[in-house]
C-alpha cells in the first residue's frame, strides 16, 4: 500500500501523473480565496515538514491549520500539554493518577516506569475512565468526568493516600481531551491539581500524555488556527457543507474522511490509507524511516530520525514536497535545504535547538487552564482502541495484521469464557 508515485483524480479514478502535473493541480486548487483553504497535519509528521506547510500556508494567508486532528483542546503555553514529571521523574511520584488513559497500550516506557515506582517506591495508582490491567495494582475510581470534579469526596484509600503524597502525579490521556467537554475536564484537573499541591516550586505532576509523535512538535510551532479560525472539528464540518473548498492533508488519516467528499483533497502521505482514497491529488512521501526529520516527544525532548533506507519510488521528502509546491505558487519559502530550513525553525522557536534535552522548571498557570462548566456524564473512552493499528504503516503491516489477529481470538476466547 505504498504511494511510490503522484496522482490525480479524473473521472473518479485515480491516475498517475508527473511530479510537475501534480504539482500544477495543487497550486491552482491553493490559490483561490484563503478562507476557503485548510490544512490538517497527521500524528506522524516532522517538525521539518509541519514547519514548511505552516509557512506555506501563511504565505497565502489561510489560518485554518490543526495539527490536532482529534479534536484535542490542548494549546497555548508548553507547560499546559507536556508530561512535566518527565518520563524518568515519573518514578519519583507515590501516588499516580491516570484520567482517561491506558499508558500500557499508548506508552508502553511510560508504564514501565510507573510500575518501577510502584514496585520499588510503593506509589498508589488509580484510575479514572475505562478500567485496565497496567501489570501493576491500580484502583478504579470511575469512568466518568464526575469522579474528577468529586474526587476529594470519593471513599478511596487513594484520595487519602494522593492528599498525602510528596510527589503526587496526575497523567491526563488523550481520552479526556478529545471530546466536546474537554475544556471543562481540564478546568477540573487544574482545580484538582491545585487542591492537592501537584505543582509546586520543586515539583510539577501535571502531566499530559500524548499519543501522536507530531503533535508536541505541531504545538510548539504554533501549527494552530489563528483567532477566528478553524480548527480540525470545525473544518471537516465546513468541507462537509462546501463552505472549505480545498483540504491540505499532511499524512492526516485518523480523522472521519466522509466529510472531505464534497471538497477538493491534496493528500502528502506515504502510505494508501483513508486519506489518500478521499484525496483527488496524492503527493508520495517517505516514510519516517527514509527520511531525517526532528520529532519532540510527549515530554517536550526533541528527538532526531535519521534515514535508514531511500524512499520509495518518486516519493519525495515531505519538506521538499512543500517547497517544490511553494516555487510553483510562485511563493518560494526562504530555505532550500534541510539545513536552512532547521535554522529557520530554530530562530523562530529556540525550544528545538535543545535536542534531546527535557525541559525543567517551566511555569504552569493552572487557574489559565479550560472552560467553567460542568462536563457531560459520558464515560470516558481511551484514545487507543487497537494497539496494531495506530497509524497508517501499521495498518499496511502484514505483521501487524497478524498481531491483531491474535488478540482479536484471546479476547473472544476470554468473553466467551466469562
Amino acid at each position: 500500500q505504498r504511494l511510490d508515485k503522484p496522482y490525480v483524480r479524473e473521472n473518479g479514478k485515480l491516475k498517475a501523473v508527473s511530479w510537475d502535473a501534480a504539482l500544477k493541480l495543487a497550486a491552482e486548487k491553493l490559490s483561490g480565496n484563503a478562507d476557503e483553504i485548510a490544512a490538517i497535519a497527521g500524528d506522524l509528521c516532522d517538525a521539518e515538514s509541519m514547519k514548511a506547510l505552516k509557512d506555506l500556508m501563511g504565505s497565502l494567508g489561510v489560518r485554518n491549520i490543526d495539527c490536532r486532528q482529534d479534536g484535542s483542546v490542548l494549546g497555548g503555553e508548553r507547560a499546559s500539554y507536556l508530561f512535566n514529571s518527565t518520563i524518568e521523574g515519573v518514578e519519583s511520584s507515590d501516588a499516580i493518577l491516570i484520567i482517561g488513559s491506558n499508558p500500557r497500550l499508548e506508552a508502553p516506557l511510560v508504564n514501565t516506569r510507573i510500575r518501577k515506582a510502584v514496585m520499588d517506591n510503593g506509589a498508589d495508582v488509580a484510575i479514572i475512565g475505562e478500567s485496565a490491567d497496567l501489570t501493576y495494582p491500580a484502583e478504579h475510581l470511575g469512568t466518568t468526568p464526575a469522579e474528577i470534579s468529586g474526587f476529594a469526596d470519593l471513599k478511596s484509600k487513594f484520595v487519602k493516600a494522593f492528599k498525602a503524597a510528596k510527589n503526587p502525579t496526575i497523567i491526563i490521556g488523550q481520552g479526556a481531551l478529545n471530546r466536546g467537554d474537554s475544556p471543562q475536564i481540564l478546568k477540573a484537573l487544574a482545580d484538582l491539581a491545585k487542591a492537592f499541591n501537584v505543582v509546586r516550586a520543586d515539583w510539577n505532576g501535571f502531566n499530559v500524555l500524548h499519543t501522536a509523535a507530531s503533535r508536541v512538535a505541531g504545538l510548539d510551532m504554533g501549527f494552530l488556527p489563528s483567532d477566528g479560525a478553524k480548527g480540525t472539528k470545525d473544518i471537516l464540518a465546513a468541507a462537509k457543507s462546501g463552505e472549505i473548498k480545498t483540504v491540505y492533508l499532511l499524512g492526516a488519516d485518523e480523522l472521519d474522511t466522509s466529510s472531505l467528499e464534497s471538497t477538493f483533497v491534496i493528500y502528502q502521505g506515504s502510505h494508501g490509507d483513508k486519506g489518500a482514497h478521499v484525496a483527488d491529488i496524492i503527493l508520495p512521501s517517505a516514510a519516517y524511516t527514509e527520511k531525517d526529520g526532528l520529532y519532540v516527544n510527549t515530554e517536550g525532548r526533541v528527538q532526531m530520525g535519521v534515514a535508514a533506507v531511500s524512499p520509495k519510488g518518486d516519493a519525495k521528502e515531505d519538506w521538499a514536497i512543500i517547497r517544490a509546491l511553494s516555487g510553483h505558487m510562485k511563493r518560494e519559502l526562504p530555505y532550500d535545504s534541510m539545513d536552512a530550513l532547521r535554522s529557520k525553525l530554530f530562530e523562530e522557536h529556540p525550544s528545538f535547538a535543545g535536542l534531546d534535552h527535557a525541559p525543567e522548571g517551566l511555569e504552569l498557570n493552572l487557574g489559565a487552564l479550560g472552560d467553567e462548566g460542568k462536563p457531560s456524564s459520558k464515560p470516558l473512552i481511551n484514545a487507543v482502541r487497537d494497539f496494531y493499528f495506530t497509524n497508517p504503516i501499521a495498518r499496511a503491516s502484514e505483521v501487524m495484521a497478524e498481531c491483531a489477529a491474535v488478540i482479536a481470538d484471546v479476547n473472544a476466547t476470554q468473553e466467551a469464557a466469562e
